[in-house]
């Protein structure tokens, strides 16, 4: 916030400079202009600016239309409204509403609507949304080490998500409240949101998709660890498959922290299933239950581990 302030007080500074420099009528309108016409990203300000000009170039010409047709009255801006606004909106160009009636309403105050008039109601907006186009694409904020800062929270939360899965699954007396659930989802969001941010910045060429990808993959599998947590819920017996499985799910604890796909989880767990196979048959309803929740766990893991496979990055020697 405290940036974007900085580059509107730019922006306007130059804008009023530029109008006074120009002779242009009620310069202090530049300022105003250049103000509506900052964004938070290069990509927003360069749809911003062209989307208000284009309002104000349609508003310009219906109200010296209707100005010069019925006279300066007060109930003729409001005509103008009726008439403008709806097709702003049909237009899809509704940011520029607001820019559109400042100039409608400059006419207004002229009691002038000849093309001087109008003339200097264009340069004003050359001049205002111009000044805060260049501001907002001279300079942007890196969102390196946010993007970075997100993706450490969000993996040492995973991190521990699967410890205390892990927990669980040796000991079911033990408890977890699932906080960490919540806020590994607000963090994907915020990153998400960053990453979206730091990619309208990029206006031709150097975005890398890395960020989009990655917290689209932790996206995914948040929804994947959910249905993990419900299948770990019906475990309330403590067997040897739960501790088998518990040990895969301590060493992703680790291996989510690195950037490349490792591969070694998913052979455990392909072992794992193979020792199933030779394991006796359930003795209870209750074993039989725990231990097809456990299974079925195995499988989701399994889930989970493919779209880390899918979209994290390989080693040179695994192709």
């Amino acid at each position: 916030m405290g940036f974007r302030v900085l580059k509107t007080a730019v922006a306007v500074i130059i804008a009023m400079y530029l109008a006074y420099i120009f002779g242009i009528h009620t310069p202090g309108a530049a300022g105003l202009l250049a103000i509506l016409g900052i964004e938070v990203t290069k990509k927003k300000g360069i749809q911003s600016a062209l989307h208000r000009i284009a309002a104000s170039i349609l508003a310009l010409l219906i109200g010296s239309v209707l100005f010069n047709l019925l006279g300066f009255h007060i109930w003729v801006v409001s005509l103008f409204i009726l008439l403008v606004f709806p097709v702003l909106v049909r237009l899809r160009i509704t940011e520029g509403a607001v820019t559109g009636a400042v100039v409608m309403l400059h006419l207004y105050a002229y009691e002038s609507a000849d093309w001087a008039s109008v003339l200097n109601e264009l340069i004003l907006l050359v001049i205002g949304l111009g000044s805060a186009t260049v501001i907002n694409i001279a300079y942007m904020p890196k969102a390196d080490a946010g993007l970075m800062a997100h993706k450490k929270q969000i993996e040492r939360l995973f991190s521990d998500i699967f410890v205390n899965i892990a927990k669980h699954l040796r000991d079911n007396t033990v408890i977890w409240d699932g906080k960490e659930l919540l806020e590994v989802s607000e963090e994907i969001e915020r990153g998400a949101s960053l990453a979206k941010r730091s990619m309208d910045n990029t206006l031709l060429f150097g975005w890398d998709p890395y960020w989009r990808v990655y917290f689209f993959m932790r996206g995914e599998q948040l929804d994947s660890i959910h249905r993990m947590i419900d299948l770990v819920a019906g475990v309330y017996q403590t067997l040897p498959q739960g501790e088998l499985v518990a040990a895969i799910f301590e060493d992703i604890s680790q291996t989510v922290k690195e950037d490349y796909y490792t591969g070694e989880a998913e052979k455990e767990l392909q072992e794992l299933n193979a020792r199933y196979k030779g394991m006796p048959l359930p003795e209870s309803r209750e074993e039989f239950e725990v231990r097809s929740a456990i299974l079925q766990l195995n499988r989701e893991l399994m889930q989970y581990l493919a779209i880390a496979k899918k979209q994290k990055k390989h080693r040179p020697e695994a192709g």
